[in-house]
């Protein structure tokens, strides 16, 4: 699964061609760590429909500000360029697709 920067988050999301799921994340939150596989498994099946990548808030903090992220992990869903969906919490891979039916 890719991460992003604040230095690449504009080309990497704002820019994508394909809907992009933001997973804001901390080496130091359990649930975060806890997602990993589950985004890495929503990457490998879904990756023709979205993209999947993560953004560590603690080394950047523009981006975390910018969207007023406070909670980890928030997840959320950038469209052609804007934000349409915000998700906060751990949850397991089959909720988070329901979530994201009408995003894919």
């Amino acid at each position: 699964m890719a991460e992003v920067t604040d230095a690449d988050f504009a080309a990497e999301v704002i820019g994508a061609d394909l809907p992009v799921l933001v997973e804001f994340t901390a080496d130091w939150c359990p649930p975060c760590r806890q997602m990993g596989p589950v985004l890495s498994a929503l990457a490998a099946e879904e990756g023709d429909r979205l993209k999947v990548v993560q953004l560590d808030v603690d080394t950047n903090p523009t981006t975390t500000n910018a969207y007023k992220v406070l909670s980890m992990p928030t997840f959320m869903v950038f469209r052609g360029g804007e934000p349409v969906r915000s998700m906060v919490g751990a949850r397991p891979k089959r909720r988070l697709l329901e979530e994201l039916s009408d995003v894919l």
